[in-house]
C-alpha cells in the first residue's frame, strides 16, 4: 500500500515537471495519454462494479476529451476541426452509455479511436511542430 502511494506521488511529480516545459503538442500527447491510462482503469472498475471509482475515472476522461476539444485551432482547416470536434463528442457519448450500461466494450471502442487520433498526431513531424509554433506566435 505504502509503495502504490509512493509511486502514485512519483508520477504526479514526473508529470507535472513534463507538463512544465512541455509545448503545445507535448500537452496534447500527454491529455491523450491520459484519457488512454483512465479508459483501461474504467474497464477493471467496471469489471469489479466498483461503481465509485469508475464513475470518477470516467469523469475525468470525459474532462479531459473536453480539454482536448477546447484546444482545436478553429482558425486552422475547419473541415478537420468540425471532424474532430465531432469525434470527441462521440467518444463522450460512448463513454456515457459504457458508465450507464457497465458497458467495457464501448470503452474499449473509445479506446481504439483515442490511439487512431493520438497515433496521427504523434507522426507530426518535428519540422511541422516548429512550423505551427511560429504560426502561433
Amino acid at each position: 500500500m505504502y509503495a502504490n502511494k509512493g509511486i502514485n506521488a512519483y508520477k504526479k511529480e514526473s508529470l507535472k515537471s513534463d507538463l512544465a516545459g512541455a509545448d503545445p503538442h507535448r500537452v496534447i500527447q500527454l491529455l491523450m495519454q491520459g484519457a488512454l491510462e483512465r479508459l483501461a482503469l474504467s474497464k477493471g472498475f467496471i469489471e469489479r462494479k466498483d461503481l465509485e471509482a469508475k464513475s470518477s475515472t470516467l469523469t475525468r476522461v470525459v474532462e479531459i476529451i473536453n480539454a482536448l476539444r477546447d484546444s482545436l485551432d478553429r482558425d486552422a482547416s475547419p473541415e478537420l476541426v468540425d471532424n474532430l470536434e465531432s469525434l470527441y463528442l462521440y467518444m463522450i457519448d460512448q463513454i456515457h452509455e459504457a458508465s450507464l450500461k457497465m458497458d467495457t466494450i464501448k470503452i474499449d471502442h473509445v479506446i481504439a479511436l483515442m490511439l487512431e487520433i493520438k497515433g496521427a498526431w504523434d507522426q507530426i513531424s518535428d519540422a511541422s511542430k516548429k512550423e505551427a509554433a511560429r504560426e502561433q506566435a
